[in-house]
């Protein structure tokens, strides 16, 4: 089980009897470290290190919302990496954006960019301007922005459907009672990407079928332009780290090795 390490990173480790693999998981949108749990059970299990980055802003980390950047998303990326090598860099939905990022930056270090329902950016995009495209998303109807204090929000009758249909209902409602407003600004914000760095960095998309976040058929099409061909597909909603954590965590695992 891991635990947020200065509001900034989950890192936890098991006796190591082969070789380690370095995985490093970003969260999405309207979500945290902690969300992983699950998953980082079985990971750390099989003796990797593991590494789960908080985004600032997220969780328990007390970013003022001013401060929270796209950046800034990468800077905490960035530093939880260091000087390691041959890293599974994996990214969920908007998490998406942050890896491809990361990897044009320090492209030698990345072993292989893993994308689970979500976004894959293509250069001068941004999730903006990938969502606006999204005919399958539940998130525009359901969207508060509140441009004063710089956040959105999803309608809390609407939280469930939205991000975790198939979830146990006790989950559902405590996610539904604890989400926090997520910062505006790094939603805008483009990558800068190119074929030298970012494109030849080998890919994996792992597809959430029955997504009402990032529908499934966009999914499809950000895979296809990206060229991706490895893909694996689960029956599940936007969260499957909840809903298939061991399902999600052998494909990591096999992914990895």
């Amino acid at each position: 089980m891991q635990n947020e390490k200065n509001n900034t990173k989950a890192t936890v480790s098991s006796p190591v009897t082969k070789k380690t693999n370095t995985i490093v998981i970003v969260h999405g949108a309207w979500s945290s470290a902690k969300d992983w749990h699950y998953v980082a059970d079985y990971l750390t299990s099989e003796g990797n290190n593991l590494i789960i980055v908080n985004l600032p802003g997220h969780g328990s980390d007390a970013t003022p919302i001013s401060d929270v950047s796209l950046q800034l998303y990468v800077y905490e990326v960035l530093k939880a990496i260091g000087n390691e090598t041959d890293v599974i860099l994996i990214g969920h939905s908007f998490g998406g954006i942050v890896i491809s990022e990361v990897g044009e930056l320090i492209a030698p270090q990345i072993k292989k960019l893993i994308y689970i329902s979500a976004f894959v950016p293509k250069n001068r995009d941004s999730l903006l301007s990938l969502a606006q495209t999204d005919t399958q998303s539940l998130i525009s109807k359901n969207l508060i922005v509140d441009e004063k204090a710089g956040v959105a929000s999803i309608a809390k009758d609407a939280i469930a459907e939205v991000f975790l249909a198939d979830a146990p209902i006790a989950v559902a409602e405590y996610v539904a009672n604890t989400m926090r407003p997520e910062p505006l600004a790094p939603l805008a914000a483009p990558v800068t990407l190119s074929e030298g760095s970012f494109g030849k960095i080998a890919k994996v998309y792992v597809h959430s079928e029955n997504d009402l976040t990032i529908g499934y058929l966009l999914q499809q099409k950000m895979v296809k332009d990206a060229g991706i061909v490895r893909t694996y597909s689960l029956p599940s909603s936007h969260t499957p780290f909840i809903v298939f954590p061991q399902v999600l965590s052998a494909i990591i695992a096999l992914e990895a090795a």
